[in-house]
This record gives structure tokens, sequence and C-alpha cells, in this order.
């Protein structure tokens, strides 16, 4: 078997452009790879073989003609079940939508074709993609590659089990309150949160989203580099008119003050001992590189923009979301909207132009906040990845879970990015278990977050792709 699929996305590309690999070469390597490992951890939940090789024969033909294939010339990337591409059901990981054909690409796969990236496969989710774990009825139950006793990551835990097992060069993920952040920790790979408007999303086929879930979730990229983050964000933030939220912001910004604040145990956050020891490693390794670093015990507001933001999100139509899942009969998605009952039910208007008003409020805060301090360094999560399903395990688990998500739940609120950067393993009570930090900026400087991922990166070894035990 070929091991093209082992490459980096920005080598891969590179080879495929002076033509000393084929694009076809290097989707049957991706193929092959799939085929090895997918029946070991179930992240890849829909492919076409023949159309994967069909996209890589147009990649070909296009350099054959002395064209422009694209920064992502023949990557084989990998998209989740949740948005458009054409001929496939946009399942968003349930039965109700398995007929769900989309006749048309979302922004977010059109743009990905653009850039001359190949479509590989559709990676899983939980049901409507509401947990930090990966199951549904429909798709089955996605296992973690690195530890399969951890979660993978929800909601795009089968990107990141994807591409942290060497299934695809990059994977696209959504995150509405830490659904590319925490697979990728998880999974020990690294994954982009984007700011709101910075990379185009709809989905012709489902209806239109309504205003909470417009307002708080985005499409990125995760990977096994951050100069592959890079790439990929390039590529899925090309305009697109079907997105009236998309924002034409430059991808870089203007120079800042390399000064960075640390925050461990943020609006009191019980942060545990190993993610605590990462960020502390995070904060020395930029401070070599000619960083300030000051640690700090205040910030502004985090759990109230954690609370605010679950009511934005599921207060806006949760009546509907629990008939729906009620019909679907998923009981994780029952226990996560049954959970949030207090936060989300009994909406009226006004509660709701309330939090639209403080959430004004709380943005001009935190963008305050980064003129002092352009980057900041958070836990993705207090504790080490979950023990895998631990939410289905009682109320207490249930609440131990969403309380150690916060710092994933509030950055969205505010329309931040925010970064996840694998930083090697800890040992765990379930066995050996990645660990990584959240690097955290103003909007649109997802080149801050990505440039300060590069030096915590630089200074340890790449990260390994991880062989799953089959099953």
């Amino acid at each position: 078997m070929s091991d093209l699929w082992r490459l980096s996305a920005v080598e891969l590309a590179a080879r495929i452009r002076k033509r000393e690999v084929s694009a076809r070469e290097a989707a049957q390597s991706a193929l092959d790879r799939l085929d090895a490992v997918n029946p070991a951890i179930n992240a890849v939940v829909d492919h076409r073989p023949e159309e994967v090789l069909a996209q890589a024969a147009g990649v070909d033909a296009a350099l054959a003609r002395g064209e422009d294939a694209g920064p992502l010339a023949g990557v084989p990337v990998t998209v989740k079940v949740n948005v458009d591409q054409a001929g496939f059901a946009t399942t968003n990981g349930v039965r109700l939508q398995k007929d769900a054909i989309a006749a048309v690409n979302s922004p977010v796969v059109d743009n990905l074709r653009r850039a001359g990236a190949v479509i590989l496969g559709r990676t899983n989710t939980p049901a409507f993609s509401l947990r930090w774990f990966t199951s549904n009825a429909l798709h089955g139950h996605t296992l973690n590659p690195r530890n399969p006793a951890l979660t993978p990551g929800g909601s795009s835990g089968g990107a990141a089990a994807a591409v942290a097992a060497g299934i695809g060069h990059l994977a696209h993920g959504t995150d509405i309150a830490g659904s590319i952040r925490y697979p990728a920790y998880a999974c020990g790979a690294h994954g982009l949160r984007p700011s709101l408007g910075r990379v185009a999303a709809y989905n012709a086929a489902l209806p239109e989203r309504s205003i909470g879930g417009q307002l708080t979730a985005v499409s990125g990229p995760l990977g096994r580099s951050i100069a592959d983050l890079r790439l990929g964000l390039a590529a899925l933030a090309a305009p697109d008119a079907r997105d009236p939220w998309w924002v034409p912001a430059p991808l870089t910004g203007p120079e800042v003050p390399k000064r960075a604040a640390l925050c461990l145990n943020p609006d009191g956050m019980d942060t545990q001992p190993a993610v605590v020891k990462a960020l502390q490693e995070a904060a020395r390794r930029l401070s070599e590189a000619g960083w300030s670093v000051d640690t700090l015990d205040t910030l502004p507001p985090l759990q109230e923009a954690a609370d605010l933001q679950i009511r934005m999100w599921l207060a806006d139509g949760y009546e509907a979301m629990v008939a729906a899942a009620e019909k679907e009969g998923d009981r994780g998605a029952l226990v996560a909207l049954a959970g949030q009952r207090d936060k989300a039910a009994a909406a009226d208007l006004a509660s709701f132009s309330a939090v639209l008003t403080r959430r004004a409020t709380l943005t001009r805060l935190w963008e305050l906040f980064f003129t002092d301090y352009p980057v900041l360094l958070l836990p993705v999560s207090a504790e080490l990845p979950f023990p895998d399903q631990l939410d289905l395990q009682g109320d207490a688990a249930y609440a131990r879970v969403w309380r150690a998500q916060m710092t994933q739940i509030g950055i969205p609120f505010m329309g931040l990015p925010g970064l996840s950067v694998a930083m090697g393993s800890a040992m765990s009570g379930a066995g050996p278990s990645p660990v990584g930090v959240q690097v955290v900026a103003g909007r649109y400087r997802e080149d801050l977050c990505l440039a300060v991922g590069e030096i915590i990166e630089a200074a340890a070894p790449a990260i390994g792709i991880a062989e799953p035990a089959a099953r």
C-alpha cells in the first residue's frame, strides 16, 4: 500500500502540483487507508470510491492542461454528515434525515473542491450534533483511534477520529459549543473554530436555521499540523453569496505586541493537574519564543457567556428540538436537551432579546481585553478526555461533563476564534489520554491563534498517526 496517506496536506499538495505523484495515486492511497482502519473506528460513514477517484482524475487532467489545480490540489479531505454534498444525504446523524439528499453542495464543499481538494468521505456525528460523544442509531458508534475507552469527542467526532487515524489529510468539522475543538483535543489532533462569518455555510437540503443557530455554528478544519489548518482555513474562507453572515475579513491582520495571557482556572474552573501542566508548558514555549506571558486570575465573563450561549443556541426552537429528538428516539440527544431545560425552556421574546443585548456587551468586553492581550491560553476542557458515553451515566456524570466544557461553550457566544492544539499525552483513569490547550484571540484573528499554535507545536515532536486496533 502506498504511504502517501501519511503526508501532510501541505506536502502532498506540493508534490501533486509538481506532478511528482498523481492525485489519483493519492486518492487510492487514502481509500486504502480508509479500508484498513475505518472498520475499527467507524469514523467515515459514507463514501463512494469511484467518485473519489473521478475527482482525483479531474485534478490530474487540470494539471496536464497546465492549469492551476488549487492550493489543495488532489488532497483527500473528509466532510461531516451535517453539510450538503450533492448526491449524499445530509443526515446530521439522524434517521429522520436519511433521505434528505442534497441537490447541490454547501459552500463548505464547493470551496474545498474549488481549492482542488478531493472529498474522500463523510464523517460521523452524534444525533443532531448535540453531544461531546459520537454515536447514533443511523450510523453507529465512532471510537477514539488513540484509546477506545475514551470519547472521540463530538460533535465532529468522526472528523477528528478520521484525521488522527490517517483517513484524509484534513477534516471538515462544525463547532457550536466546542464541536471542533473538543474532538481535536480528545483524538490528539489540532482543530480550529473560526470566527463567526469567516467560513460561509448553508444547507439547501434542510430548512433555514433559526437565528440562535445562525449566530453560534461555524465550520472549520481539523488536521495533524498547524500548517495544514492554515491551508484548510484559506480554502474554506472563500466567499459565497449564499451566506449572509460571511465577512470579507483578511486572513492576516495587523501586527500586535507579543503579549499573551494565561488563565488556568477561568471563573473558578476546577482544572485538572494534567491540563494545568499542559497550559504551563505551552506558556513556557511561548515565552522562549519571545512572547511575554502573564498569568491572570480574572477575565471578562466566561461562565456567563457559556450560560447565555446555551440559552441562545437551544432556547430558539427548544420544544421543536425536543419533539424531533423524541421522534428520533435518540437517548443521547434526549439527555442533552433534558439537561438544559432550565436554561432553554419557556424563552419568550423579551428574554431572548435580553440575551442578544447582553451578547453585545460581553463581545465588547472581550474585544477590549484582546487590545491588551492579543492572545489568551485557556483549557480546552477542565478534564482530560472523558470516558466514552460518560454523559449517559446519570445526572451527576452529565453535570460533570457540561461543567468541564465551560470554556468551549462560552467562546462562541462572542463569535471568537479558538484553536485546540494537541500537546502529547497524559495518563488518565482510562489509560493514555491526549491532552492539549486552547488558544483564543479577537474576532477574525485566526492568524494569531495559528501563529501561537505553530510556536507551541514546533517545540515538540510532530503528531503521530494513530493505529487503531481491529474490533
